[in-house]
């Protein structure tokens, strides 16, 4: 019986001792920051109000590496995925589970160009790299304008696009597509004035700030109860 007793209080300071490492605060592995890290950035979408994804200003570089301002027009609701994109991209977002797409919609400083940026989620960063290798070649395609009456974007539709494109990081495919605020079709632009213009540059680097906005390291305890171990 003594021993059965001994035996029993081992186990019960085993027990004990294994709770407190348990409960105890200690440096966070490598696997553990990595895994912090991605976490914070997939939810990020959700977490953050709509003002947090689309800045209410988007300072970019322009043609001659000038700095240039963007202003946001307006926000549109969260649409699915096959909703808001022309049906070449749709159909491979919808194949890798998209889940949602945020848009907003800014002109440059001059009010002269009008962009749209259309913000995909996909499930995490290795579908997302899976997503983006099999989306079409084609700056006819991506994401839909969204015109908002009233503001220099009322007139900024499907026919007035002049080119789409996209950028990524994380779990994010973040589309751009842009054209003029005075309503002229692609059909209207010459292609050498659009190789030449500030329109793609300014779509580009909207895009590009929005992403890396959304994608940026965050910052990560140094314990698992915080920065005190």
């Amino acid at each position: 019986m003594g021993t059965i007793l001994a035996i029993a209080a081992v186990n019960v300071l085993i027990g004990t001792v294994g709770l407190l490492q348990e409960t105890r605060s200690r440096p966070l592995t490598v696997a553990e920051r990595a895994r912090y890290a991605e976490q914070d950035i997939a939810r990020r979408w959700q977490a953050w109000r709509a003002e947090e994804v689309f800045p209410a200003e988007v300072e970019y570089t322009g043609l001659a590496r000038v700095r240039q301002l963007a202003r946001r027009v307006g926000i549109a609701p969260e649409a699915p995925c096959s909703a808001v994109m022309d049906a070449p991209v749709a159909s491979v977002l919808r194949e890798h589970g998209c889940r949602t797409v945020l848009r907003a919609t800014y002109v440059d400083q001059t009010s002269t160009f009008v962009m749209t940026v259309g913000v995909a989620v996909l499930p995490d960063e290795e579908t997302r790299v899976d997503t983006a290798a099999d989306l079409p070649v084609d700056d006819r395609v991506g994401v839909r304008p969204v015109a908002f009456p009233g503001t220099v974007a009322d007139s900024f539709g499907a026919a007035q696009r002049q080119r789409t494109g996209w950028t990524a990081a994380g779990p994010y495919i973040v589309f751009s597509t842009a054209g003029y605020a005075d309503g002229r079709t692609r059909a209207a632009v010459a292609p050498q004035e659009i190789l030449h213009s500030e329109l793609w540059p300014a779509a580009q680097g909207v895009a590009g700030q929005i992403v890396r906005g959304l994608a940026a390291p965050p910052d990560i305890p140094r314990c698992t109860q915080g920065n005190v171990c």
